[in-house]
């Protein structure tokens, strides 16, 4: 059971860029996926969130408006879509499965993680 997330690189401020995140192995479509960040020196932060249905999302206040999560349940895949990038929103992003199905930006709930993609912005 793997979660791989891609699509990560860099990219100059203003631009954009969109995540995916793969599970395979076994399915997560009941339940809810999230998007973590870490920077350097930093713990890791929510970022956003989704219900296992698509109809609920929650954002950080720092990317609100900017992010948009989704997700494809026949794929297994949620995407987190970037806009409007700026210099401090470079950090290594995860995604994770959440062990219940509502929307939380809890760490704890998450139980399954991914790898990691960087994601650079340069100013």
């Amino acid at each position: 059971v793997q979660l791989q997330a891609y699509g990560g690189g860099l990219v100059q401020a203003g631009g954009s860029l969109r995540l995916s995140c793969a599970a395979s192995g076994r399915a997560f479509s009941n339940n809810a996926m999230g998007w973590f960040r870490q920077a350097p020196g930093k713990e890791r932060e929510f970022v956003a969130t989704i219900n296992w249905n698509g109809g609920t999302t929650f954002y950080s206040a720092s990317v609100k408006g900017r992010f948009t999560i989704s997700r494809d349940r026949v794929k297994s895949t949620v995407y987190l879509q970037m806009n409007s990038l700026k210099p401090e929103d470079t950090a290594v992003y995860y995604c994770a499965a959440s062990i219940g199905s509502s929307a939380t930006d809890r760490t704890g709930d998450y139980t399954k993680w991914g790898q990691g993609t960087q994601v650079t912005v340069s100013s």
